[in-house]
């Protein structure tokens, strides 16, 4: 797929699969605002993938460092064409009866609110440009409990209702919105989880996880017409047919 002229921001672009989305994307041609707390890590990812590529640290946790990330992207590429919501967190680990309420409340505030961030900050680009694509990272624990995984699960349902949500009120004018779920990826993430070793996730051997370059490939795949059977719905990497569709082994 070519995204010659087309600009794309990824948020928690600094390692696992916003990391190896910068790369697909940057392989489509496209030019990337690449967004994370993590400022030496983009900055060596910009620096890799070239003048294309724009590193802007912020915390997708707070409205404003979100507003200014893609009042950034657009003074330097001219547009925001796809927004990858991709920052999250799964820490702390822990039982609804043990947990931190202020730790629970900022996997919330990363997973939740800062979707709702994105949305806020480029919809309104978007739309005026004549439409975009919104594409956000879900969970299978958006429809299940998982054991300790209350603020995982709670944050990942509300996620893919604002996909819904920005369905809902914004197809008609040109906004594509879809959630990717992934399944389990071999990143950081996992290796949390494994530590932990509660619950069954935490039981899974590396091997059992896909490469991160799979989600990475199905997010360029989900800006072609060819996705748009999901608008508003979520597309799940579980699907042999969509593995199938995407290309991957």
């Amino acid at each position: 797929m070519d995204l010659q002229g087309k600009t794309v921001l990824i948020t928690g672009a600094s390692r696992g699969i916003g990391e190896s989305a910068a790369r697909v994307f940057a392989e489509a041609g496209a030019n990337l605002a690449l967004v994370a707390r993590n400022e030496t890590a983009i900055a060596d990812l910009t620096a890799e993938l070239g003048e294309k590529a724009l590193a802007i640290p912020c915390d997708v946790s707070r409205y404003w460092e979100v507003e200014t990330a893609v009042k950034a992207c657009v003074s330097a590429f001219g547009s925001i064409d796809v927004l990858v919501n991709n920052a999250g967190a799964i820490e702390p680990i822990s039982h609804l009866s043990e947990v931190d309420p202020e730790a629970w409340g900022h996997v919330i505030d990363v997973n939740l609110k800062g979707v709702f961030h994105g949305m806020r900050a480029a919809m309104p680009v978007m739309m005026e440009q004549g439409g975009g694509t919104i594409l956000t990272i879900g969970s299978g624990a958006a429809h299940g409990p998982v054991e300790a995984w209350s603020h995982y699960c709670s944050s990942k349902a509300g996620a893919l209702m604002l996909t819904r949500m920005a369905d809902k009120e914004a197809r008609d004018k040109g906004i594509r919105a879809i959630s990717l779920s992934p399944g389990t990826v071999a990143t950081q993430m996992q290796r949390d989880i494994k530590a932990s070793g509660i619950n069954p996730v935490s039981q899974l051997d590396w091997e059992d996880h896909i490469p991160p370059d799979w989600p990475a490939k199905t997010l360029l795949w989900m800006c072609t017409a060819e996705a748009d059977a999901f608008l508003g719905a979520e597309v799940s990497l579980r699907d042999e047919d969509i593995r199938a569709k995407v290309g991957l082994a």
